[in-house]
């Protein structure tokens, strides 16, 4: 896998309140880790979600199948 990337400089005396958006595609509720360091202030990571509900059975399966089946999403 082969990623390009270029680098980001942001002069020392330039004085930005944001430097980047964060988007973050999702339905579930989302915490937000920030690092304070001496230099500043950083994003490490979004937590994202709840755990699990629990483990869906071949009854679930085939209910939620049908349901796709029925409105048309799923052949």
């Amino acid at each position: 896998m082969e990623i390009e990337a270029v680098p980001l400089e942001v002069p020392a005396d330039c004085n930005l309140v944001a430097v980047a958006n964060l988007f973050c595609a999702t339905a579930n509720p989302v915490e937000v880790l920030v690092a304070r360091t001496g230099q500043g202030r950083g994003v490490v990571g979004v937590v994202d979600g709840s755990p699990p509900r629990g483990v869906e059975d071949e009854a679930a399966r085939e209910q939620r199948r049908a349901f796709l089946r029925k409105i048309g999403y799923k052949r």
